[in-house]
């Protein structure tokens, strides 16, 4: 048995074409899918302290102005935390503390680029308390009284700002009454929020956090603390982006970054 040749009609060659354009117009689609995003040539991952978030933030695209082709990456967290992060490897090419203590670590760890190490900022511990508090205490002393049940501060095991407090508390002699209505946050930000809720009668900032919070907190005193408050920031050793890293630490010391950093409450270290 012999088969006929299959002849199409003009109607079936129209459909097949139109199914052969539908199958380009998809495979077409699907490389443009699968081909590879366009990267930046450095993303710079810069760790740095919870407090930092907003001056930091304001300060990436004048820095990726100067630097063409890079773009400026954040971590932001407690100190100590991203201390712990960097020691086990994380991919980090700048670390920027709340204090000196914990870049002091982190070179203990041989974790820093030699000579990378720059002071770039000094902050101030402020007590705040919710902005419409009927009560506002005018000195350390006052936190004793009972009116202020709840105290924010960010735990002293693994936040700069707690730590500076706890020192200021002892200092006092405060500390064993304070301690047990001290409500401890992950970070100081995380201190600040929950005297700007009104979850807490008063809360161990920085001046800086304070001002970003202006309209829901209000200032009662600065704490007075034994050493300065200052922000080191430095490259980590091993970046593969090290020259960047150096200049991002470089560039926090810069007039440009440094009205920055005073706009947004810092003094200069």
């Amino acid at each position: 048995m012999q088969l006929a040749a299959f002849v199409p009609t003009s109607s079936t060659r129209t459909s097949l074409r139109a199914l052969c354009a539908r199958a380009r117009a998809l495979l077409a689609v699907t490389c443009a899918l699968l081909a590879p995003c366009p990267a930046f040539a450095a993303d710079l991952t810069v760790s740095a302290a919870a407090s930092l978030n907003n001056a930091f933030r304001e300060l990436a695209p004048l820095f990726e102005a100067q630097n063409p082709g890079t773009r400026v990456v954040f971590n932001f967290a407690s100190s100590d935390a991203l201390l712990a992060q960097v020691a086990r490897g994380a991919p980090v090419d700048v670390f920027a503390s709340a204090d000196e203590e914990t870049l002091d670590r982190a070179d203990r760890q041989k974790l820093l680029a030699t000579g990378s190490r720059r002071t770039f900022a000094r902050n101030a511990l402020v007590v705040v308390v919710p902005a419409d508090a009927k009560v506002r205490p005018s000195a350390i002393a006052d936190l004793q009284q009972p009116v202020f049940r709840r105290i924010a501060l960010g735990s002293p095991a693994s936040v700069p700002a707690g730590r500076y407090a706890r020192s200021a508390l002892e200092a006092a002699k405060l500390w064993t009454t304070i301690e047990p209505r001290a409500i401890f946050a992950q970070n100081v930000r995380q201190a600040l929020d929950y005297v700007a809720r009104g979850e807490v009668d008063a809360g161990f900032v920085y001046a800086t956090d304070a001002l970003i919070m202006k309209d829901k907190v209000g200032v009662a005193f600065t704490v007075p603390t034994a050493a300065p408050i200052l922000y080191p920031a430095a490259a980590i050793a091993g970046s593969p982006r090290l020259d960047t890293a150096r200049r991002f630490v470089d560039f926090l010391l810069s007039p440009q970054a440094q009205a920055v950093l005073a706009r947004q409450g810092f003094l200069k270290p």
